[in-house]
């Protein structure tokens, strides 16, 4: 609390200051004439009485002329300019729009206007500095808010610690998509067109990524990596993050329609979700830094999406378990991988009903309409690596999504594949086809797999589709 006596204006104090001091000077020289006049002139006590009440009047008519007149001169010339300074300083404390010069007296000490023009260029320096400093964080608040979320920048330049490497252990939400066959699309059209059309495809979900509070920590060729509950939590960072990826594989439907009008082939996603806790911060050296997630919830998340097909989400056990009644699920599936030590489980997503009610609108799996046998070659794919030795199998029925098929011998549920079909048509060879084995089926005692077609060349599809409609027709 500021002390009431060292809360004086210069009016309060120049005046007293000079008040009292004219005082004492009268005072003494009223206590010098009357010693004086009683030395020299032997005067009584009377007479030395009024002749000092003759004195104190005249001086009290001394003190109020000058006070008076040095009021007048003081504050015209030194209080109010002073008085101006400082209310056009309260000003720019409330508002800091009203920085303007103060208008004072041109006949105001030398000293007073000093100080106002050297307060003058020092506010057009700060708010200079002010306003370039502005600038530069917007700069960098849009510049980098491309590359990270708005909310990591804004930690990062608002925190004293925002730059330190490091990081601190979160419970998050992890949302891992990724296009299926976009690698192959990539080898048979130009550069320029399939950047513009991963382009358009990372804009539209990263609204929507954005639109449920989700970071975007990672974008992978066509993967993204987003995180829900970092660099803050908001309690139901798994159900936002379902409602997210629903919303996701709904806008990739409605942006199909409008690819396929530019000529390009449908695309479809697969995401996986998984929770748990990670750790979030700086991660890098003094050179190179950035602001991310480690954890085996981000490797489980990435194991859970490698299992989906175009059109799924795929949720972990532990996003089940906090989201149980709120969404609707296929029972849990389960497969074993490399590294773990215990089955991968995992639900096929199609609705949440929470806050967030948001359904799955594209059909994860289509209809075998065309009883086919075709032969064709197979190699399986694991982690990204394709094995050397082909196995040998045939079609039972097909459409251009599905294959069902009698591989010797049957692959496990959740494989990857290529094929390759062993015969041409109309001097027309079928591309190479990557597919993901769904399950193992009966049909007449004969075990067959059911593949789900994740990349095909789009003449292929219109072959089939072209057999489709002849064996319907």
């Amino acid at each position: 609390m500021t002390d009431n006596k060292n809360n004086k204006g210069v009016r309060q104090i120049l005046l007293t200051g000079i008040f009292w001091r004219i005082l004492f000077i009268e005072a003494v020289l009223l206590v010098f004439s009357l010693f004086f006049r009683w030395f020299t002139e032997d005067a009584t006590p009377m007479e030395l009485f009024w002749y000092g009440v003759r004195i104190i009047i005249l001086v009290g008519i001394i003190i109020l002329f000058m006070m008076v007149t040095l009021k007048k001169f003081l504050t015209h010339r030194i209080i109010a300019p002073l008085e101006a300074i400082a209310a056009a300083n309260k000003k720019i404390q409330d508002d800091m729009s009203v920085a303007e010069d103060v208008e004072i007296p041109d006949n105001s000490p030398h000293e007073i206007r000093t100080i106002i023009t050297s307060r003058t260029k020092m506010l057009k320096t700060i708010f200079d500095v002010s306003e370039e400093r502005l600038r530069l964080v917007n700069f960098i608040r849009e510049t980098f808010g491309r590359y990270l979320s708005s909310k990591v920048v804004d930690e990062i330049l608002e925190s004293p610690e925002g730059q330190k490497i490091g990081g601190r252990r979160k419970t998050v939400t992890v949302l891992m998509s990724d296009l299926r066959g976009f690698t192959s699309l990539s080898e048979t059209r130009e550069p320029g067109e399939m950047v513009q059309l991963l382009n358009r495809y990372l804009e539209q979900m990263s609204k929507i990524i954005l639109k449920y509070d989700g970071i975007i920590d990672e974008i992978i060729g066509d993967a993204v990596l987003a995180v829900f509950g970092a660099p803050e939590s908001h309690g139901d960072d798994p159900e936002r993050a379902i409602a997210c990826a629903l919303e996701m594989q709904n806008c990739l439907g409605e942006l199909n329609k409008e690819i396929i009008q530019s000529g390009y082939p449908p695309l479809e996603m697969g995401i996986g979700i998984n929770t748990g806790t990670v750790i979030v911060g700086n991660i890098g050296s003094q050179l190179r830094m950035k602001y991310g997630i480690v954890g085996a919830t981000v490797n489980t998340a990435a194991r859970i999406e490698s299992n989906s097909i175009g059109g799924q989400v795929l949720i972990g056990k532990s996003t089940f378990e906090q989201v149980n009644g709120k969404i609707t699920a296929e029972s849990p599936r389960n497969t074993m991988m490399k590294g773990l030590k215990k089955p991968l489980v995992f639900y096929s997503v199609s609705a949440i009903h929470s806050e967030y009610r948001v359904s799955l609108q594209l059909p994860v799996a289509a209809n075998q309409n065309l009883s086919i046998k075709l032969p064709f070659q197979l190699w399986t794919i694991h982690d990204k690596k394709i094995d050397m030795i082909p196995r040998i199998g045939e079609t039972i029925r097909l459409d251009d999504n599905t294959i069902d098929a009698v591989i010797s011998p049957v692959l496990e549920p959740f494989t990857d594949i290529k094929l390759k079909f062993d015969f041409c048509i109309q001097a027309h060879c079928f591309e190479d086809i990557y597919a993901k084995n769904l399950s193992i089926e009966m049909d007449k005692d004969q075990k067959f797999n059911r593949l789900k077609i994740t990349s095909m060349d789009q003449k292929d599809r219109n072959i089939i589709k072209k057999w489709m409609e002849q064996a319907a027709g």
